[in-house]
């Protein structure tokens, strides 16, 4: 058998099983493809034959990928994550609770009545709903209770094929069962969604109300409760931008900002929609540009703190935040990354840049100082025991909890002072990719010695047939029990299956099934929870069960 040591081997096997594990990733079987966890099964592979690490290294590198790994998701839902609970996210996360309590339940009842040591009954929970902090979080509340966590791994390899299989079938099995058409639910839900958001729209409207003519803009209460923004207005043949202390005069056009449902309450209280368009005209004295807000000495202040129609002239016409499209009332408060979109003189346009920032090569860049501040807060709140009703001891977050939690506050905050926590896509994507490749190489090198003989020889057949039962049980249960009392579109109910595994492949599978933005809407809306469900759960299971 080949022993290896020191940083320089490690880094070879573990670079070996997460190359050969991408590359097995992506090979499909009947169109499903296993992806990141190729590399579980690489290193297995790698483990079966004999390569085997120093066990000081291969711990570190698994609690370093996994830190790495549950940070960069939290950053990624931390943003939205209280806004899943509003509207029709409750009761899309209550079903999502309801599979991770019924898959739990499941592997409690495989360990008490069906004869599964707790450790590789930890190992099937996780494998069978394909969640790896699960795993991790078991691995570590165990270690805290002197338990071995190998047959862990093994069960959780055991489990994991047909974790991913399942969801998929458990979609087929409700398209069957309520003979859904998929083109018909993406219709469905496009239409209900319309139906529900509102969108800015642009108007310019000429002035023709006579109660209004010779009144100063200022003095509109009734326009200030729109929540509509007047950008420039037209006035003897001459635009200019909107003046608080402007007095309208007939036949004035005003370009106005707002939701479509608001607009024409607008006409009414000024006049109708005008025949020409402002933004078409060429106009040297007002132009729009649009700017990033990147300077951190903004950042948390009000458009009404600025006073950047007081001090330069300009407007803020709209706000876009993460694809999303705000009223910039004088309230709204600045966070990094807000795309404004200001109107004003061509001059005014750098004094507004030097106090926004307007550097977009900030967007590309990856704030090393926060990351590092967010890991070690992480460190510190996973450490620290928490007392449950009914545990005969105190559990932790550990670390696959805490710098979850920790990356979903900051994330949420937004910012410190001038510590801001924020993360490129690009270098969250990276970061994500390579934590969790590190944590399921060295999961599988170490599980795989033994793995074989595990499965031909030992109980890993009777394993399998567990791991397909947590999987099945609880997916099909609720798909049918929410599909029956909420009506529930069928690709949301697809999306949330796949958040409720937190499982990128069967989120894949949904949206292929039409062309549609509802399953990965709810996949989003119900990930969060599920996560902290995920990883909290093993360590509830553990600690409730070791005591009995």
């Amino acid at each position: 058998m080949m022993e290896l040591h020191g940083p320089a081997q490690a880094l070879l096997v573990l670079s070996l099983a997460a190359a050969f594990g991408l590359a097995l990733g992506q090979v499909k079987l009947g169109g499903v493809k296993l992806g990141v966890g190729g590399v579980l099964f690489a290193g297995l592979a790698l483990g079966h034959f004999g390569l085997t690490l120093d066990p000081t290294m291969l711990a570190f590198a698994r609690e370093f990928g996994l830190v790495l790994f549950v940070y960069a998701i939290g950053v990624t839902v931390g943003p939205g994550f209280f806004q899943a609970f509003q509207k029709d996210g409750m009761a899309l996360n209550l079903m999502a609770a309801a599979v991770v309590v019924l898959g739990s339940l499941l592997a409690v009842a495989v360990h008490l009545w069906g004869g599964v040591e707790l450790p590789a009954a930890l190992g099937l929970l996780s494998g069978a709903v394909t969640n790896t902090p699960s795993l991790a979080a078991g691995q570590e509340v165990l270690a805290q209770l002197g338990v071995a966590g190998a047959v862990q791994g093994q069960a959780y390899a055991v489990a994991y094929p047909f974790g991913i299989v399942g969801i998929l079938a458990s979609m087929m099995i409700l398209r069957l069962a309520f003979r859904q058409n998929p083109a018909k639910a993406a219709a469905d839900f496009d239409r209900a969604r319309a139906a529900g958001q509102e969108h800015l729209e642009t108007v310019n409207v000429e002035i023709r109300n006579p109660a209004v003519v010779g009144v100063r803009l200022r003095d509109l209460d009734e326009l200030k409760e729109m929540g509509v923004v007047l950008s420039r207005v037209l006035h003897d043949g001459s635009q200019h931008v909107v003046h608080a202390d402007d007095v309208l005069a007939e036949g004035d056009v005003v370009l106005a900002v707002g939701p479509a449902s608001r607009l024409p309450r607008l006409n009414r209280l000024l006049g109708p929609v005008a025949a020409i368009d402002l933004k078409a005209m060429d106009s040297a004295d007002v132009i729009w540009e649009r700017q990033v807000v990147t300077r951190s000495e903004v950042l948390g202040k009000t458009l009404g703190q600025l006073n950047l129609r007081g001090t330069h002239g300009v407007v803020v016409s709209r706000v876009n935040r993460g694809g999303h499209e705000l009223v910039p009332d004088s309230g709204l408060k600045l966070q990094f990354g807000d795309m404004l979109t200001v109107v004003g003189a061509p001059g005014a346009m750098p004094l507004v840049a030097g106090i926004i920032g307007n550097r977009s090569k900030a967007l590309l860049e990856t704030q090393m100082t926060s990351i590092f501040i967010g890991i070690a807060l992480g460190m510190l709140l996973g450490s620290l025991p928490i007392l449950l009703p009914g545990l005969p001891s105190s559990i932790k977050l550990g670390l696959a909890g805490g710098p979850l939690v920790v990356a979903i506050l900051l994330s949420r905050l937004g910012h410190v002072g001038r510590v801001v926590w924020f993360m490129p896509p690009a270098a969250n994507h990276l970061m994500r990719d390579l934590g969790i490749a590190l944590f399921l190489a060295a999961v599988g090198v170490k599980s795989g010695h033994g793995f074989v003989d595990t499965l031909v020889h030992g109980p890993g057949l009777s394993w399998m047939a567990w791991g397909v039962l947590i999987t099945l049980a609880p997916l099909v249960l609720v798909a049918l029990a929410g599909t029956l009392l909420t009506r529930v579109n069928y690709l949301t109910m697809c999306g949330l299956l796949a958040g409720s595994m937190t499982d990128p492949p069967a989120l894949a599978f949904a949206q292929g099934l039409a062309p549609s933005e509802a399953p990965i809407l709810s996949y989003a809306t119900v990930y969060p929870l599920v996560m902290v469900l995920r990883v909290v759960a093993p360590q509830v299971i553990a600690l409730a069960l070791w005591a009995v």
